[in-house]
C-alpha cells in the first residue's frame, strides 16, 4: 500500500504514451508501422520497469529536513530552510511541495531542483505572516525522479509542526543598537534642541570644543589647571506606558497587516529602547475594557513579559471606550508618566467625542497620541487626474488629509503631543518622539 501511495507517473510518461497512441492511429493508415509501434510499447514498458527498479531499490533514497525559527516574526520575511541529501548514485530531479500553514493561502507552492549524485542541496524560501498566533506546518513532500523521468517517488518528512508567530522581533533586533548608543541621531532620527539641563549629574570631564560654556566647573578648573565642565545625562527610571487601542479604528489593513499589529510591533521595539535607556516600560490595551496590562518596571524579565503579553492580545474590534481608559489610568497610574497612545482618528468628529477624556489624561500625565495617515489617500492625491470623477475623488482625499492635520493641531492646542505617521514609519517616528521628550526633559 505504501508503494502505491508513493508512486506517481510524470507528465513525460503521458507525453510518450500520447505519441505511441498517435502512431497506432497512423498504423491504421500505414500498416507497415504496426509492428514498430508495438516495439516502442515494449521499450516504454522496459524503461518504466527500469525506472521503478532504480528508484525503489534504495530503502532511503534521500534525506531531507525543514529548518525554521522557533517563532516567526509578524510582518517580516522569515527564512525557511530545506536541506536535501541525495543517497542515489545518479543525479535526481526533485519537486518540493511543502504544506505551509493555511494562513498564507498559498495553493501553488512548488520548488523544482536538480541534485547531483551523492550530493546535497539547500533551498531557502521566505514567509511573511500578517497575523499573530499558531501556524501549523504539514508534511514536507519531495518527489524524486531519475534521469529517465517516467515516474516519481514521493518521500515525506517533518510531519505536523507548530510555530508561533510573535510581534516583530526582527524589528526589535534592528533597532536594538540604537538603545545602546549615546548618540541616537541616526537612522533618520532628527536632532533635538535641548531645553536647559536635566537634573541627573553624570561626571566632571575636560572641556572640548563644542561643550556648553555654561557648564564650566570653576572649582575643578582651578584644581586641575585646565578647563573642566559638568556633564549631565537624561533622567532615568521614569515611567513610560504604551497604550494600544484595539478597537474598531485599528482594524484597517495596510500591506496585509492591520494597524493594530503595526502598533503591537512598534510597542515591542519602543519598550526595548525605553528599558535600555534605563526608564521603566509598561503596556496595556483597551477597547470595551482595559486589559493585557504590564505595569511599568525595570526588571530583567520585563521584555519577556511584554513580549508574551503582546503575543496574547486578542480583539473583536469593538468600539473603544475612552471613558473606561480615563478612569483606569486615574486609578492605577498614580505617578506622573509618559503615556504613548496608539490609536487612529479619521475625522474631527471622531476626535471631539474622545477629546474630553484625552484632556483629562493630559492633566496628570504627559500624553502622546500616535495616529495614522491613510496611504491610499496619498496615492489618489498624487495621481494625475483625467476625468471629472477622478478630480472629485482627489478633492475628497485632500479634504480627509487636511482633516488629519487639523486633528494634530487640535491636540496641540490642549498640550497633547501627537505623531501623525504612515504605518511603515510608525516604529521610527515613535522612537523619534520618545527621544525628543527625553532630550527636552519635559516629562
Amino acid at each position: 500500500m505504501k508503494f502505491i501511495k508513493s508512486l506517481y507517473l510524470n507528465n513525460f510518461f503521458f507525453y510518450v504514451l500520447l505519441g505511441i497512441i498517435a502512431l497506432f492511429v497512423c498504423a491504421f493508415i500505414f500498416p507497415v508501422l504496426y509492428n514498430g509501434v508495438w516495439f516502442l510499447v515494449l521499450i516504454l514498458i522496459t524503461f518504466l520497469a527500469l525506472d521503478l527498479l532504480i528508484l525503489y531499490i534504495a530503502r532511503t533514497g534521500i534525506e531531507a529536513s525543514r529548518d525554521m525559527p522557533e517563532k516567526l516574526s509578524n510582518g517580516d520575511l522569515n527564512p525557511i530552510n530545506i536541506s536535501v541529501k541525495n543517497h542515489y548514485t545518479f543525479p535526481i530531479s526533485i519537486k518540493i511541495i511543502d504544506e505551509i500553514p493555511f494562513q498564507f493561502q498559498v495553493r501553488d507552492f512548488k520548488i523544482v531542483r536538480t541534485v547531483k549524485a551523492s550530493g546535497e542541496d539547500k533551498i531557502t524560501y521566505d514567509l511573511r505572516p500578517t497575523k499573530r498566533g499558531e501556524y501549523y506546518f504539514g508534511n514536507l513532500n519531495i518527489y524524486v525522479s531519475s534521469p529517465l523521468k517516467l515516474i516519481s517517488r514521493r518521500f515525506t518528512f517533518d510531519k505536523d509542526k507548530m510555530v508561533p508567530t510573535y510581534p516583530s522581533y526582527i524589528q526589535l533586533r534592528k533597532y536594538d543598537l540604537l538603545a545602546f548608543s549615546n548618540n541616537l541621531f541616526q537612522y533618520g532620527i532628527k536632532k533635538i534642541r535641548r531645553i536647559g539641563h536635566t537634573m541627573e549629574f553624570e561626571q566632571i570631564k575636560e572641556y572640548v570644543q563644542g561643550d556648553d560654556l555654561r557648564t564650566l566647573n570653576w572649582k575643578a578648573t582651578a584644581k586641575k589647571n585646565a578647563l573642566m565642565v559638568n556633564q549631565f545625562q537624561d533622567e532615568k527610571s521614569q515611567s513610560v506606558y504604551l497604550a494600544i487601542d484595539k478597537g474598531r479604528v485599528m482594524q484597517m489593513p495596510f500591506n496585509g497587516l492591520s494597524l493594530l499589529d503595526y502598533a503591537i510591533n512598534s510597542t515591542l521595539v519602543l519598550a526595548n529602547v525605553i528599558l535600555k535607556k534605563q526608564d521603566k516600560a509598561g503596556i496595556f490595551a483597551f477597547s470595551k475594557k482595559v486589559e493585557n496590562r504590564v505595569f511599568a518596571e525595570k526588571r530583567g524579565s520585563q521584555m519577556q513579559k511584554i513580549l508574551e503579553t503582546l503575543y496574547n492580545i486578542k480583539t473583536d474590534f469593538f468600539e473603544s471606550d475612552y471613558s473606561r481608559l480615563y478612569v483606569d489610568i486615574k486609578k492605577n497610574i498614580n505617578q506622573r508618566s509618559l503615556i504613548i497612545l496608539y490609536t487612529n482618528f479619521e475625522t474631527m468628529d471622531g476626535l471631539n467625542r474622545q477629546l474630553p477624556y484625552l484632556k483629562g489624561i493630559a492633566k496628570s500625565h504627559l500624553l502622546v497620541v500616535v495616529f495614522f495617515t491613510n496611504t491610499e489617500l496619498n496615492e489618489i492625491i498624487n495621481k494625475k487626474t483625467e476625468s471629472v470623477q477622478e478630480v472629485y475623488d482627489k478633492v475628497i482625499a485632500e479634504k480627509f488629509m487636511f482633516e488629519k492635520r487639523l486633528i494634530a493641531n487640535e491636540l496641540k492646542k490642549y498640550g497633547i503631543h501627537s505623531v501623525l505617521t504612515q504605518p511603515e514609519n510608525l516604529t521610527l517616528d515613535a522612537i523619534n518622539k520618545y527621544l525628543e521628550i527625553k532630550s527636552r526633559g519635559i516629562l
